[in-house]
């Protein structure tokens, strides 16, 4: 499931098994470039995997995001000026569906989350320079959050984030995590 990872800003606490990966937040945690801010945050907690070429890669995510920008999902990344991370943000006082695509500058998309009891399920595709994101409340229905431009690369980096911009301590649980070829498919295909 995690073979062949690596930390990006490994956390003091984490604990990874045959079943899954948990971890719990450091102090001020983040990725983010620029963009409204003025700031560049490179420290958020990210364990990727290499991939060549086209892919799609999907995860379970369970966590208790209560406080302002807490925040887990997946990250697909060329470099620290080009990348993408997807899942869940806490934001005026409600759970969000979240993106920010950044290509030297962030951006931020969201919409409300719908009621995830059990956690979510998040999906991304990868194919000839274009990324298409869905999320899955069951893990059977795969609504699309986002579909955009994004870097060709030889190589990227793919797997779980989390982070928490305005404290320590979010406790999240990734499983099902799973690496293959790109899923060719309709764009108004849920399944």
């Amino acid at each position: 499931m995690f073979a062949h990872c690596t930390w990006l800003n490994e956390p003091a606490v984490h604990t990874l098994d045959d079943t899954g990966l948990t971890v719990t937040t450091d102090q001020a945690t983040d990725f983010w470039r620029i963009t409204s801010y003025g700031f560049i945050r490179d420290s958020g907690h990210f364990l990727g995997r290499p991939v060549e070429g086209d892919f799609t890669a999907q995860v379970l995510v369970q966590g208790d995001f209560r406080e302002l920008y807490d925040q887990a999902g997946l990250m697909v990344r060329v470099d620290e000026r080009r990348w993408i991370k997807v899942g869940v943000e806490f934001s005026d006082g409600a759970l969000l569906l979240s993106s920010v695509l950044t290509d030297e500058r962030s951006d931020w998309a969201t919409s409300l989350a719908p009621a995830l009891p059990d956690g979510f399920w998040l999906r991304v595709t990868v194919t000839a320079g274009v990324i298409r994101v869905q999320y899955s409340a069951d893990g059977v229905v795969w609504p699309l959050l986002r579909l955009a431009p994004f870097p060709i690369a030889s190589r990227y980096l793919v797997g779980p984030m989390c982070c928490t911009p305005e404290r320590a301590g979010l406790t999240v649980r990734f499983t099902h995590f799973h690496v293959g070829p790109a899923l060719v498919r309709d764009l108004h295909d849920l399944s």
